[in-house]
């Protein structure tokens, strides 16, 4: 009886039917695609919801694409009963060569209570000044040099984040999840 089981496995396994499930079936990398900078203004609506204001003066720079932001473009942050804040940015790239591309993502910011206090000091953040800021950037334009861009699914992470009165901005660099 053991040696049929094991024959219609072999026999499975090699027509494809059975797969091992259990087993990492891929991998997920990553390709730099461009750090963006982005000048802030926050407007807390209430204790669950903040609205962001982005300011002029905000770019993106990468080995693909080269560029300033553009009006308008706002972020809703809203936080959640556990403290983490989830986001829901939408924003205008303007490039180098005239193109615009349309960027919008979400994210998920888990930060602390010291790192609630340095932001409220005035103190400029890096990633290893919040424990997680993540965010999944999608892009749209009808560019044809850019096309490339409507295929890919962005992976942000923050590299600086400053909320200072006069002075406020995020910093990330984005990649492409391959």
């Amino acid at each position: 009886m053991k040696k049929i089981y094991a024959l219609l496995f072999l026999a499975l396994s090699f027509t494809g039917v059975i797969t091992n499930a259990q087993a990492q079936t891929s991998q997920i990398s990553t390709e730099y695609l461009m750090t963006v900078y982005i000048p802030t203004e926050r407007k807390a609506i209430d204790s669950t919801l903040t609205i962001v204001n982005i300011l002029p003066g905000g770019w993106v720079k990468g080995p693909r694409i080269s560029g300033k932001i553009i009006a308008p473009g706002g972020d809703w942050i809203r936080t959640t009963p556990s403290g983490a804040l989830r986001l829901d940015v939408r924003l205008t790239i303007e490039t180098d060569d005239g193109a615009q591309i349309y960027m919008t993502y979400g994210g998920v910011v888990v930060g602390s209570k010291e790192a609630g206090e340095a932001l409220a000091r005035g103190e400029v953040l890096n990633e290893k000044g919040m424990p997680y800021f993540i965010t999944t950037p999608q892009f749209q334009t009808s560019a044809e040099k850019y096309n490339w861009m409507n295929q890919v699914q962005g992976v942000g992470k923050m590299v600086e984040l400053k909320r200072a009165k006069n002075d406020a901005y995020v910093k990330y660099d984005i990649f492409i999840a391959r």
